[in-house]
């Protein structure tokens, strides 16, 4: 059973969303106010959050940034009436794990909750994977090169994860952008190229090259030196 916040400001799809988790067997809250879920958060943990993406007090995409800049790294599914790609990679930018248009199917709903808390039990023992000279904490976020510490944001942080649990494995771009960004790729986007390029320079270290590699025409690969 996880401990799972619902907020929604519509009473009818709150209570849709709110039944259909627990006949699943998790434990929900459910709170209509962006401001009240913020201090919930700051007093409790929960291992997952349906989110609202226009909310009275703050708006969704405000208290996810708000969550990410107070290391609260519970896993996000935003939900909205806004389908624009835009919107979506708004979404996923501010620090959203998934993104789910209204209207929308409970079973296609609890399925994506469930997915995010998959990957939150996911864990190595000690929570820790090492690749080479790479060490990331998954408990903590907190990632290492060489036993020098490096600051990554939320999405980075994800993109690392995702492909040290893929280590060795050349991964494509669509796959990377669909499982990391919970959307369908566009080919035009340039986000993956950005992020990668970004974490690319974090774990380059004078004598340790990046870990990660661009195999031409295929996607991006995690190795050990």
């Amino acid at each position: 059973m996880a401990s799972i916040l619902v907020v929604e400001d519509d009473p009818e799809t709150a209570a849709g969303i709110v039944g259909k988790l627990e006949e699943q067997g998790h434990a929900v809250l459910h709170l209509a106010n962006g401001r009240e879920a913020l201090a919930r958060n700051r007093e409790e943990r929960f291992d997952a959050i349906t989110l609202d993406r226009m909310l009275p007090g703050m708006n969704g995409l405000e208290l996810v940034g708000r969550l990410r800049a107070a290391d609260i790294t519970t896993p996000v599914l935003m939900i909205s009436a806004m389908s624009d790609v835009d919107e979506r990679i708004a979404g996923l930018r501010a620090g959203g794990d998934d993104y789910l248009v209204k209207p929308f199917s409970l079973d296609e709903m609890a399925m994506r909750v469930e997915v995010l808390l998959r990957r939150q039990q996911e864990y190595p023992e000690n929570g820790v994977m090492r690749v080479g000279e790479l060490e990331i904490d998954l408990i903590k976020r907190k990632v290492w090169v060489a036993g020098e510490p490096v600051q990554l944001l939320h999405k980075e942080f994800r993109l690392l994860e995702f492909l040290a649990r893929h280590q060795g494995k050349t991964i494509d771009r669509r796959v990377i952008f669909e499982q990391v960004w919970g959307c369908f790729f566009d080919p035009s986007d340039n986000l993956i190229n950005v992020h990668i390029g970004k974490l690319r320079r974090k774990l380059e270290k004078p004598g340790h090259p990046s870990p990660i590699q661009t195999i031409k025409g295929e996607g991006y690969r995690l190795v050990a030196h």
